[in-house]
């Protein structure tokens, strides 16, 4: 059984929910799922200045955390992250600085990666924090899958053929079509990691 792991950062839920349609979608594949959420370790101030951020951490304080254990196991590695200016959040990121040790092995090569992300406008940002995500994955000698144009639900929902990208722009996000992607991709990244893997294990 091929083992996928999703490891995101959300502040309100929009990429857990996003996350959660992708562990679906791996599942439909027959893929076993670990869906992981990075530690919060932005200041008690900032969190609490939005009602919705405070309220999301609490509801999501013992949700499961990843730990390089996690890392090892998977096959396959979805990362997840808002952006940040174009970029990758810093609690995504503060965790992916931690794999040194499991990249100087060579642990994290030869799996396969994918990533999602959101943001509130349109041209937030979403296409760079994706390529700026994919150049840890080049550094980790992963075998990036995106979503490319492989299937409707990619046009539906935008045409991003990076990753799943969503405008958060309202308490109904992320949508159907977006939710249509996250399940496609998580499907598509378990298909692939199932024939690559094995392969690349063995080269």
């Amino acid at each position: 059984m091929t083992r996928v792991a999703i490891v995101y950062y959300s502040s309100t839920g929009t990429n857990r929910a996003i996350a959660e349609e992708v562990a679906e979608g791996a599942r439909s594949a027959g893929a076993e799922v670990r869906v992981l959420k990075v530690a919060e370790t932005a200041p008690d101030a900032a969190i609490d200045a939005n009602p919705a951020w405070r309220a999301f951490v609490d509801a999501t304080k013992d949700d499961p955390q990843p730990t390089h254990d996690d890392l090892q196991w998977a096959d396959a590695i979805v990362f997840g992250s808002p952006t940040r200016y174009g970029n990758v959040a810093a609690q995504l990121k503060a965790f992916m600085d931690t794999t040194g040790p499991l990249w100087g092995q060579g642990l994290l090569a030869d799996k396969v990666y994918s990533g999602f992300t959101s943001a509130q406008n349109a041209h937030g940002g979403q296409e760079a924090t994706l390529l700026a995500l994919y150049n840890t994955i080049y550094h980790f000698g992963g075998i990036i899958v995106p979503p490319g144009y492989t299937d409707p639900s990619i046009f539906a929902s935008g045409g991003n053929p990076y990753g799943v990208s969503v405008t958060a722009d309202g308490p109904d996000a992320p949508g159907q079509a977006d939710r249509d992607h996250a399940r496609y991709l998580g499907r598509r990244v378990a298909e692939v990691a199932a024939r690559a893997v094995p392969v690349a294990a063995t080269v």
